[in-house]
C-alpha cells in the first residue's frame, strides 16, 4: 500500500490532492480503504479526463448545416433470399456470438435487482434474461451450432446477475457457453474538474456508458476467446427489449454483404412515429453516420418531410448492432492513446449527486459531471455501415419507465399483440373486442417460434383462443 507522502505527491501532480484533505480524521481502516480506492484509478489519465470535464465542446460536433438523412436504409423482409442465407451460413459455422448489455438495475421500475431479472413475460412472468436466453438457445438448436452468450454486468449488479443465472439453471444454456464481463467505471468530477468523494474513504465513480462494452470485451479477454473459437461477429443488444431478435440471420446477412466487404458495424432502426418522439435518429454529417439525440435535433429538422411526405430524419436508434470482432479490437486499442481520434469520444452529462466534502467533513450535493461513451459513435468510424429498418411492432418494445410509454405494461401488450398476429397468420382465431383490442393475453417463446413462419404447419396449435384466455407456449 502506498504511503501518505507517495500518494499525496501523485495526486498533487494531477491537481487532485484535495482527496486527502480529510486524512487526519480517518481511522486506520478508512485510510486503507481510501488508499486502495485511489490506487484503482488510472491517475495518469485523470488530467485528460479533467480537461474533458472542463471543456465546453460536445463530444461529437453536430454541424446542422451539413446534416443529411442516411443514404440507404434496407427494409427487413424485402431483401433477396441470398442475404438471409448468408447470415444463416454464418450462424451454422459458429461465427456469431450474442452480447447483451445488462449493467442496469430495476430501481426506476420499483424492482430490487438486476434489470434483466425483471419479470416481463405477459403470461409466464419470465424474466427479461429468460426471454432473451430462449432466443439464443433456439438459434443454436436451429442452426446446429453452439452460440456463446456474453453478458455485460456492472460492478453493482454483477454478483446478483451471476447468481440469478445460476439459480435459473442458465435458462437451459450450457454454463460453458455463458460468459460474464463487468462494465468499467470512470471517476466522477465536479464542474471544476476535481475528483469527487462519495464518502470519506471512497472516490465517486460511475459506469462508463454502453460504449464501455468495447473496453469490457477487450480487457476481460472475451475478444481473445472469441478469436480462438472462430467467432468474428458480435450480435449486440440491450437487456430491456424482450421483442429483440437476438441473432437475426437477415441482419447478419446484410452486414456481411460482399459489396461492402463487411460493414464493420451495422444497426437496426425503427421509423419514428412522429416528429417529437424522444428517440435518437441516424443522420449523416459529411458522409459519416452518427446518432443525433432527440434533444439536439431542432424542431424544424425533426418535422422536415421528403417529397413522399415521410419524415426525413426517421431512422430511430434501437440499440441493436452487429459488430466485427476485429473492429471492436481496434476501438479498444485506440482508447489507450488519448490522442487517437479513432477511440470513442467521451460525452459529458451533468447531474446533481450526493457527495462528500473532505474540507468541511460533511455530505453535500454536488453539481457533477459524468463522462461516458456511447457505442453508436462507432458508426462514424465505419467505411460502409449498414442500416436495417424493422417494424417497431415486431422488434422493439423496451422497458424503461414504470408507467406509460416504454413501460412493463406497454411492452407486455406488444409481446401479446405480436403473438396474436403470428397465431392469426397460422390460422388460429384470436378474439378481439368490437374496438379491435386484443381480448386475451398471449405469449410465444422463441423456442416455439422466432418468426411468424415458424408457426406454419405446427399441428398442436389450437384452432381458437378463448376470450379472456391467458395462453402461453
Amino acid at each position: 500500500m502506498s504511503t501518505f507522502e507517495d500518494l499525496h505527491a501523485r495526486l498533487l501532480a494531477c491537481d487532485q490532492a484535495h482527496l486527502l484533505a480529510g486524512w487526519s480524521r480517518l481511522p486506520d481502516a478508512g485510510r486503507a480503504r481510501l488508499v486502495a480506492n485511489i490506487e484503482q484509478l488510472d491517475l495518469a489519465a485523470v488530467p485528460a479526463l479533467s480537461a474533458r470535464v472542463r471543456g465546453g465542446a460536445a463530444a461529437v460536433e453536430l454541424s446542422l448545416d451539413r446534416l443529411e438523412p442516411p443514404v440507404a436504409v434496407a427494409e427487413a423482409g424485402s431483401l433477396p433470399a441470398e442475404v438471409r442465407a448468408r447470415g444463416e451460413a454464418a450462424l451454422r459455422a459458429g461465427r456469431v456470438a450474442a452480447f447483451v448489455v445488462a449493467g442496469g438495475d430495476g430501481t426506476r421500475l420499483g424492482f430490487n435487482g438486476p434489470k434483466g431479472a425483471f419479470p416481463a413475460g405477459p403470461v409466464s412472468g419470465k424474466s427479461l434474461f429468460a426471454l432473451l436466453a430462449e432466443g439464443v438457445l433456439a438459434t443454436g438448436r436451429r442452426y446446429g451450432a453452439r452460440v456463446p452468450w456474453w453478458v455485460m454486468t456492472s460492478p453493482e449488479n454483477h454478483e446478483a446477475t451471476v447468481q440469478f443465472f445460476d439459480v435459473q439453471g442458465f435458462f437451459g444454456l450450457s454454463p460453458a457457453d455463458v460468459h460474464f464481463v463487468v462494465q468499467g467505471t470512470l471517476p466522477t468530477f465536479d464542474t471544476a474538474g476535481r475528483l469527487m468523494l462519495a464518502a470519506p474513504d471512497r472516490v465517486a465513480t460511475h459506469p462508463d456508458g454502453h460504449g464501455g462494452s468495447v473496453h469490457a470485451l477487450a480487457h476481460s479477454g472475451a475478444l481473445d476467446t472469441m478469436a480462438a473459437r472462430g467467432i468474428d461477429l458480435i450480435s449486440y443488444f440491450q437487456v430491456d427489449n424482450p421483442l429483440a431478435r437476438v441473432l437475426d440471420p437477415e441482419f447478419l446477412g446484410l452486414h456481411l454483404d460482399p459489396a461492402r466487404s463487411s460493414a464493420e458495424m451495422s444497426a437496426k432502426v425503427v421509423p419514428k412515429t412522429e416528429p417529437g418522439e424522444r428517440v435518437g435518429v441516424f443522420a449523416r454529417v459529411d458522409g459519416a453516420l452518427q446518432v443525433v439525440e432527440y434533444s439536439d435535433l431542432p424542431a424544424s429538422l425533426a418535422a422536415a418531410r421528403d417529397g413522399s411526405g415521410r419524415l426525413r430524419y426517421a431512422a430511430g436508434n434501437v440499440a441493436q448492432h452487429i459488430l466485427d470482432r476485429d473492429f471492436v479490437a481496434r476501438l479498444a486499442a485506440a482508447e489507450r492513446d488519448p490522442a487517437d481520434t479513432f477511440a470513442l469520444p467521451l460525452h459529458r452529462a451533468h447531474k446533481v449527486i450526493a457527495g462528500y466534502d473532505p474540507v468541511t467533513d460533511a455530505p453535500c450535493a454536488v453539481d457533477a459531471v459524468k463522462l461516458e461513451r456511447f457505442v453508436f459513435d462507432a458508426m462514424a468510424r465505419c467505411a460502409q455501415p449498414a442500416l436495417l429498418a424493422v417494424s417497431r411492432a415486431e422488434a422493439f418494445a423496451p422497458i424503461k419507465n414504470a408507467e406509460g410509454a416504454d413501460s412493463p405494461h406497454s411492452s407486455a401488450e406488444a409481446l401479446s399483440e405480436r403473438a396474436a398476429r403470428w397465431l392469426a397468420a397460422a390460422g388460429v382465431t384470436v378474439p378481439r373486442t368490437a374496438a379491435g383490442r386484443l381480448d386475451c393475453v398471449l405469449e410465444l417463446s422463441a423456442l416455439t417460434a422466432m418468426e411468424a413462419a415458424d408457426l406454419q404447419g405446427q399441428s398442436d396449435l389450437p384452432t381458437a383462443i378463448l376470450p379472456g384466455e391467458r395462453w402461453c407456449r
